[in-house]
């Protein structure tokens, strides 16, 4: 096992560890949602600011929107989990199925796609390609039998559509921050997690698939 791995395998453990405590504890899951989500600021903002380097009033006029812009949405986002942590306990399953539709989408897309390759998904990522798209579709749909009928009473059909929904925008909200690091020209928002590079390039699917999943969940 290289150095790589081992650094990717032990942050893989120490994350899943600390999403077990979040999930069990309340005061956890609060503390490390604003201590993260402020990582994930830093990070953003960082990349904003390689892509917009001038100093001229409208870049820093930019700067400032997509500043204050990502600071409201992932305060939106932590007000939301927190709100269902303490008001909504029921919401919790919902949550739970979103994230996890959003980390299976992330595993399919890599394990397909390093295996099947073929033609490329975008210009915005290299190294994503429609075989990794479907991945993602084909690994998400896995949940729904551990869910349906037991935790989440929905229709199968309705259950199946914003299960694919939600993997879509998890698909696309990684897009979005592979085009945002292409435009920066990094490889990473940070260095913070050795062998993953930054919180942001976890969690980049995640952030954009919990409002819409909840919406979801809560429309039909």
């Amino acid at each position: 096992m290289n150095s790589e791995l081992q650094k990717r395998t032990f942050t893989s453990i120490v994350l899943i560890f600390l999403l077990t405590l979040m999930y069990l504890y309340s005061f956890i899951m609060i503390t490390a949602l604003i201590v993260i989500a402020i990582i994930i600021w830093v990070e953003f903002y960082a990349l904003i600011s390689k892509i917009i380097k001038k100093n001229k009033f409208k870049d820093k006029f930019l700067r400032f929107f997509y500043k204050a812009i990502s600071l409201l949405y992932l305060s939106l986002i932590v007000f939301l989990i927190f709100t269902i942590e303490s008001f909504y306990p029921n919401q919790k399953i919902y949550l739970l199925y979103v994230i996890l539709v959003a980390i299976l989408s992330d595993i399919g897309g890599l394990i397909i796609g390093k295996t099947f390759k073929g033609k490329k998904l975008t210009k915005i990522s290299p190294n994503k390609t429609i075989s990794g798209s479907v991945g993602s579709f084909l690994f998400s749909i896995i949940l729904i039998p551990f869910f349906y009928k037991n935790l989440i009473e929905f229709n199968f059909l309705i259950m199946f559509i914003i299960t694919l929904t939600i993997s879509f925008i998890s698909q696309a909200g990684d897009l979005f921050i592979s085009y945002m690091k292409r435009k920066a020209k990094v490889k990473d928002t940070s260095d913070m997690l050795p062998g993953h590079g930054g919180f942001l390039d976890r969690v980049d699917g995640i952030i954009f698939a919990i409002p819409i999943g909840l919406i979801l969940f809560n429309f039909f």
